[in-house]
């Protein structure tokens, strides 16, 4: 499929929605992308699970530190203000509710906003991990991710066939060609590349698309 967002685009357009001063946890990989993007005089304090509050950008080469590491085992900086604790604190503030924000991939999202986004497979993240805690302690949780699989199949679905990181937990997919909410139990568009038409995307996805009001084009620049 051509003419769709790069992951670095989703991850731009994910950025913006985040308010500054926001407690924000990314997940391991792709999602660890969106910091990279916020959006002019605006600053997330970053947590990450394994015991760093505000930690900052990934050091040039060579100067790495690595007894300062996120939960992806990469090597980061820490800004003015910066707090270390112990992995339960972390998890602590997790489940009590103190992050404004989640941002994690996904295989499948549901309409019902159901999440799968680990797997038993020989492929698979070999455990659903701290991302069954953030999908529930976050106060909104987002997902980022392109928007079929690379065969072609759906990733956003009536229901998932994948093992459950958290059930009814995600409000808004940003994709590779839209941005949907998830409202009573349905997809609603709320952003689509202008090249692709609504019929279009809904061939793309597993479940009805619902459209309420004006659906806005999904403009992002050059990354």
């Amino acid at each position: 499929m051509t003419g769709k967002l790069t992951n670095a685009q989703i991850a731009w357009r994910a950025a913006q929605d985040i308010e500054d001063g926001a407690y924000v946890n990314l997940g391991i990989g792709f999602p660890e992308m969106v910091a990279r993007y916020q959006p002019p005089g605006k600053q997330a304090i970053f947590h990450t699970e394994n015991g760093i509050l505000n930690f900052g950008k990934s050091p040039p080469e060579g100067e790495e530190d690595w007894d300062l590491i996120n939960a992806g085992k990469k090597a980061v900086t820490l800004n003015p203000g910066a707090s270390f604790f112990h992995h339960a604190d972390s998890f602590a503030m997790v489940r009590g509710g103190h992050l404004d924000v989640a941002i994690l991939g996904a295989y499948e999202v549901a309409e019902t906003g159901d999440l799968a986004n680990w797997s038993t497979g020989p492929k698979g993240v070999p455990a659903v991990g701290g991302a069954m805690d953030l999908v529930h302690g976050a106060k909104r949780v987002a997902v980022i991710t392109d928007h079929v699989t690379k065969d072609g199949r759906p990733k956003l679905v009536k229901s998932c066939s994948l093992p459950l990181t958290g059930v009814g937990c995600v409000t808004r997919v940003y994709t590779s060609l839209a941005v949907i909410d998830i409202v009573a139990q349905r997809f609603v568009v709320r952003e689509k590349l202008a090249a692709i038409s609504l019929d279009e995307l809904q061939g793309l996805t597993g479940a009805g698309l619902v459209v309420e009001g004006t659906i806005a084009d999904l403009s992002v620049p050059e990354l």
